[in-house]
């Protein structure tokens, strides 16, 4: 099952960036989001009560969801989207390859915990595999000052991802449903967003055309509300410096699909990183399947299956 959610985050958040372009437009990116997540908020609510899944949030637990709310659903966000006006969304799509950097690195600084070298390894052969794909787009992008603001923007939403990470992580050791927790806080998300956004005076337009509406459902409701729930789960699962390698993926998903829908050449050194990233997959969970054949061969399927 945790291989399933990999996969199904993979494929669709290695979509999502398409769907964003089609956002970029006479809409302010704080209204885009807002509207993102208050309806994405809206459908799960619904979807929960109606099923009986939802549950209350307890007083001392709701300063985190919160937290997780500013970090995954509003704050991280703003930034790429905003990133996403000085610089090319490819330029968005390899800093935030960093996210598994970062979270090796947080979970060094705030639980003392030592990344295991494979994970290590395995980040900087995916990231090498990401520069290789993106190295046109690196090299003839000028270093200017709205480029290096980019930058800087793309790198402080990363990091914010990286810690809502390990801010979920710590609401589901405490028996938070995922569910739960992100319906309350993309409802909170849109909220502080819409907030933020009044206070300084931000138009709240609305693009009617079939290109914007569609790109909002479906950032929405794959993108947020199954997207967020299938990513926070394998976090859990398996921990946020594995589960954080999806996010070297996307871009290989992203450039797939313009293989066939846009006619991307597939360049030698395009190959390459291709063949990197896979193997920095390959190298990151080789410890996962090996601790499932162990598990097995002693007769514990239950670990086998938890790997």
């Amino acid at each position: 099952m945790t291989a399933f959610l990999y996969a199904l985050t993979v494929l669709i958040w290695g979509t999502t960036w398409i769907a964003i372009k089609h956002q970029l437009g006479p809409v302010a990116p704080e209204a885009s989001i807002a509207y993102r997540f208050a309806l994405a908020g809206a459908v799960l609510v619904c979807a929960l009560g109606l099923t009986g899944r939802l549950r209350p949030i307890p007083w001392r637990h709701q300063p985190f969801v919160l937290l997780q709310a500013l970090c995954l659903f509003s704050c991280n966000f703003a930034c790429f989207y905003l990133a996403a006006r000085s610089v090319p969304s490819g330029i968005v799509s390899v800093v935030f390859s960093a996210a598994t950097v970062f979270n090796v690195a947080n979970a060094a600084l705030f639980h003392r915990r030592r990344p295991a070298p494979r994970v290590l390894a395995g980040a900087v052969i995916g990231l090498l595999g990401i520069a290789c794909l993106f190295r046109d787009t690196l090299v003839g992008t000028a270093l200017d000052r709205d480029t290096a603001l980019g930058l800087g923007l793309a790198l402080l939403g990363t990091w914010f991802f990286s810690a809502g990470n390990l801010v979920s992580a710590r609401n589901q050791r405490h028996g938070l449903p995922v569910a739960t927790v992100n319906a309350y806080g993309m409802l909170c998300g849109a909220a502080l967003v819409a907030t933020v956004a009044a206070l300084r005076g931000v138009p709240f337009g609305f693009d009617p055309s079939p290109a914007y509406v569609g790109a909002l459902l479906y950032l929405a409701i794959p993108g947020s509300v199954i997207g967020f729930t299938a990513y926070l789960t394998v976090v859990h699962r398996i921990g946020p410096e594995k589960a954080a390698y999806m996010t070297v993926l996307f871009p290989v998903v992203a450039l797939t699909i313009s293989v066939f829908a846009e006619g991307y050449r597939v360049t030698p050194l395009a190959a390459l990183g291709f063949a990197l990233v896979l193997a920095g997959n390959a190298v990151v969970f080789a410890p996962l399947r090996a601790r499932g054949i162990r598990a097995r061969a002693k007769g514990r399927p239950e670990a086998a299956c938890d790997a």
